[in-house]
């Protein structure tokens, strides 16, 4: 089964930046599509960035950039001038295409947390 680890999350001062990290188990890690996402206290899990297996990326946001190293089966949020209200628990997800739907993700990891300070 694949498995998918974060790391990279921590404490930071509005205006930061901070470089998320997922790797993935899977030997087929070049052929899925990844996404990121986060979740804040009281809300829904929300969209954050996607990346096709090819490299293709959909940020709505321009302070956050999505890259991958398939080499490494790892894939990166790079994420500049953070503000509090990006305050979450950040996740990745694997799946058969790029979408910002999570119901189209099959195997998520288990998030880390990313707290911004004003």
């Amino acid at each position: 089964q694949v498995q998918l680890v974060e790391s990279g999350g921590g404490l930071v001062q509005a205006g930061g930046s901070l470089r998320l990290s997922c790797v993935a188990s899977s030997r087929a890690f070049s052929n899925y599509g990844m996404g990121w996402f986060r979740q804040a206290p009281g809300k829904e899990r929300e969209f954050v960035a996607a990346i096709s297996p090819t490299g293709g990326t959909y940020v709505p946001d321009s302070r956050f950039t999505v890259s991958r190293d398939n080499t490494k089966k790892t894939v990166y949020l790079q994420m500049n001038s953070l503000k509090p209200e990006d305050t979450a628990v950040y996740y990745c997800a694997l799946g058969p295409v790029v979408s910002r739907d999570e119901r189209t993700y099959t195997t998520w990891g288990q998030g880390t947390q990313v707290t911004v300070s004003s």
